[in-house]
C-alpha cells in the first residue's frame, strides 16, 4: 500500500528538518500534532532547493535546480514521486490547496541565487518575496485548514513575519554569503563601508516587519499560534543579539543562540502562552 511509502517519505522530511535546523524543528513540535508533518514537508522541500544553490559547488547547480523544478511539477501533477521529499510536499500541496504560483515564486528566487551577486531594491524585494514571504504563505495555508477568509486576513502579516526572519538570516549569514558565496543581498550596501549607521537602518526595517508579523501571530488559530510564536521569540532574541554587537563582528563570525538558551526561551514562551500573555 502507498500508505507505508508515504510514511517513509514523511519520516525523511522530519529527518531533513532536524538535521538542518534544530530551532525550526523544535518550533514545529509546539504546533498541534496534525500540523507537524505538513510543515516538516514544506521545510524539507524548501531546504533541498536551498541546498542546491548554496552548497553543491562542484556540480551543475543550474541543471540540478531545473531538474528539481521539473520533478516538483511532475510530483504535484501525478500525486506521487520517487523523491521522498517531493512526495511528502506534493501531498501537502493537494491537502491544503497551496497555490502553484507560490511554489513557482519560491523556485524563481532560488534561481536568482545561481547568478545574482548584488541586488538593487527591486531585485531585493523580489528575492524576499520568493525566498521567505511565500514560504510563510504556504505554512499559513496549513494553519488555516481551508478557511480562505482567515487566510486573506492573515496573509500580509504572515508575509512580513517571513520577511523579518529572512532579513535576520541575511545579517547572521553576512560573512558566509559575502566571503563564501560572493553575495550581498541588502541593496546599495558596500561591504567595505559597512558601519553602524547602515546596520541600524537595516535593523529599523526589520523591526517594522517584526511588529506586523507579531500582530498576525496573535490572530492565528490557537493550534498554530504557539509554534509560530516560538519561532518568533527565537528570531527576536537572535535579532536583539545582532543589534547589540559591533557591525564588524557580523563580518567576523556567525551570531548564534546557544542551545541551552534556546530551551530557556521555549520554556518561557510556553509559560506566556499558557497564561494567554502572547
Amino acid at each position: 500500500m502507498k500508505q507505508l511509502y508515504d510514511q517513509v517519505c514523511i519520516r525523511t522530511s522530519r529527518q531533513v528538518t532536524r538535521a538542518y535546523s534544530t530551532s525550526f524543528s523544535l518550533g514545529i513540535r509546539f504546533l498541534a500534532k496534525e500540523f507537524r508533518d505538513p510543515i516538516y514537508s514544506i521545510y524539507g522541500f524548501v531546504r533541498f532547493a536551498d541546498e542546491i544553490v548554496d552548497t553543491f559547488h562542484d556540480y551543475d547547480k543550474a541543471y540540478l535546480l531545473q531538474e528539481f523544478r521539473k520533478h516538483t511539477a511532475e510530483a504535484i501533477q501525478h500525486k506521487i514521486s520517487l523523491n521522498p521529499i517531493l512526495n511528502s510536499f506534493q501531498q501537502v500541496v493537494h491537502d491544503f490547496n497551496i497555490d502553484l504560483s507560490l511554489i513557482d515564486c519560491f523556485l524563481d528566487s532560488m534561481e536568482m541565487d545561481l547568478g545574482k551577486l548584488e541586488y538593487n531594491q527591486e531585485q531585493y524585494e523580489k528575492y524576499i518575496l520568493g525566498s521567505a514571504e511565500v514560504v510563510g504563505l504556504m505554512c499559513l495555508k496549513v494553519f488555516v485548514e481551508g478557511d480562505e477568509n482567515m487566510y486573506e486576513l492573515l496573509k500580509a502579516d504572515a508575509m512580513k513575519l517571513g520577511s523579518a526572519f529572512q532579513k535576520i538570516n541575511f545579517l547572521r549569514d553576512m560573512r558566509a554569503d559575502y566571503v563564501g558565496l560572493g553575495r550581498t543581498y541588502f541593496p546599495g550596501i558596500d561591504i567595505s563601508q559597512w558601519n553602524a549607521e547602515t546596520k541600524k537602518l537595516i535593523e529599523e526595517d526589520i523591526e517594522k516587519d517584526f511588529h506586523q508579523g507579531y500582530l498576525g501571530i496573535k490572530k492565528l488559530p490557537r493550534k498554530a499560534r504557539f509554534g509560530v510564536y516560538v519561532a518568533y521569540i527565537y528570531y527576536y532574541k537572535l535579532f536583539n543579539k545582532i543589534k547589540a554587537v559591533h557591525p564588524h563582528k557580523i563580518l567576523d563570525e556567525r551570531i548564534r543562540i546557544p542551545n541551552r538558551k534556546k530551551y530557556t526561551l521555549f520554556f518561557t514562551s510556553y509559560v506566556r502562552h499558557s497564561l494567554n500573555l502572547i
